[in-house]
């Protein structure tokens, strides 16, 4: 992905977001639907790979470029729903719901329920300098 300035298409949920351990996230449309990538790790002694996926056979793919989010149905520039979340930190896939409010982002993720959930609130941010690239 190239670094590119935030376009009109990028407003509401969709753009990048500064996630509270410092990675940088994108939310743009894939196929008919969002999702949701790694474009930039924060600096600092922080896994690189996938080390917590259940499947050994993913744990040495890069977090850079990641996609972590996906089949987003976006109901308005606000919010989106009916997607599926994967956290790197712990290695699970989750139910997720996207809502944002001026520049912030609330993400929840949940299993079954939304109310059997956490939600994380990401700041919105430019594209980094250098993003980084999937290998």
């Amino acid at each position: 992905m190239a670094s590119c300035p935030l376009t009109a298409e990028e407003s509401g949920i969709r753009g990048y977001w500064l996630e509270p351990s410092g990675a940088i996230i994108r939310i743009a449309p894939c196929a008919q639907r969002l999702c949701v990538w790694i474009v930039a790790l924060p600096s600092g002694d922080h896994p690189r790979t996938d080390v917590h996926n259940p499947d050994p056979t993913l744990r040495e793919r890069s977090l850079c470029g990641l996609r972590v989010g996906r089949e987003f149905v976006e109901s308005d520039p606000q919010h989106a729903d009916s997607g599926s979340l994967y956290d790197p930190k712990s290695g699970r896939t989750y139910s997720g719901a996207l809502r944002a409010e001026a520049n912030q982002l609330h993400l929840r993720g949940y299993v079954g329920l939304k109310i059997f959930g956490r939600t994380e609130t990401w700041t919105r941010t430019q594209a980094a300098t250098s993003l980084c690239v999937a290998k």
